[in-house]
């Protein structure tokens, strides 16, 4: 008798990373991808990391990182740079058309975890291509910042949580993994926005009658240090983008009574 065949894993994820001029805080956040364990689960795992327009050492990084053993690492460069919403979108093209996907900034840190928390939620709600955890923030020796936390709510319909969002009582940023074929449905990132490209597609995930699984775990640890590309992103700069998103889609979501933000 010839040898069993090689169990193949039954769930992929594709963790994606656009990273630009980061090489002092990239390593930290591969290391924290390569770090994931699943067991039990049965799943396999990968990191692709869009290097946009790095200006340091971050490609002879990445090109010793890929080489390493572990995890799979793929990495990819681009000069000059694209937008962040650009630069996801190439990365997501080169993961498999089934795979799962997690975005993670080259600041933060995935947790070991999260990849099992989330593998575990798709099992048990097929059918939800989406899916939603909290996260914690940290500064920039990652230490934990109390009272900074952020946290996923469970709404009843995608129109209430649309509701929450444009009050700006909910926000959402990388906490998130959803399924290539709700890329493939709804269309990527939107790569002409300069900021929010992420929160612009997590709209057209509920607008598309998508309602995100909130999970009961942390996803990853958010990094707030002097080079974060939000500082200075107050109450008025959120609300302005806001309201760009809401225009984008006005026609929809005042069919679904839901008001633009204040002025």
């Amino acid at each position: 008798m010839g040898a069993p065949a090689e169990k193949v894993p039954t769930m992929h994820f594709s963790v994606i990373t656009p990273t630009h001029d980061r090489r002092a805080l990239l390593p930290e956040a591969v290391a924290s991808v390569r770090a994931t364990t699943g067991a039990p689960l049965d799943f396999s795992f990968e990191h692709l990391v869009f290097d946009n327009g790095s200006h340091d050492d971050t490609a002879s990084y990445l090109r010793e990182a890929a080489a390493q053993p572990g995890p799979p690492l793929r990495h990819w460069h681009h000069a000059p740079a694209q937008t962040v919403g650009r630069a996801r979108n190439l990365a997501i093209r080169e993961a498999a058309p089934d795979a799962w996907l997690v975005p993670l900034d080259d600041d933060d840190l995935l947790l070991q975890r999260a990849l099992y928390h989330y593998g575990a939620q798709i099992e048990a709600n097929p059918g939800r291509p989406w899916l939603v955890a909290d996260f914690l923030r940290v500064d920039e020796n990652l230490r934990y910042m109390p009272g900074e936390d952020y946290y996923a709510w469970q709404f009843d319909t995608p129109t209430a949580m649309l509701q929450a969002i444009f009050r700006a009582e909910h926000f959402l940023q990388g906490n998130v993994c959803y399924s290539h074929a709700l890329i493939d449905q709804v269309g990527g990132y939107d790569e002409e926005l300069e900021m929010a490209e992420d929160l612009d597609l997590y709209v057209r995930f509920l607008l598309a009658g998508h309602l995100p699984v909130v999970c009961a775990h942390i996803s990853h640890l958010h990094r707030f240090h002097t080079n974060n590309v939000s500082i200075g992103v107050d109450a008025a700069k959120h609300n302005a983008d806001l309201r760009v998103i809401y225009q984008k889609y006005a026609a929809q979501l005042g069919a679904l009574g839901i008001d633009e933000p204040g002025q």
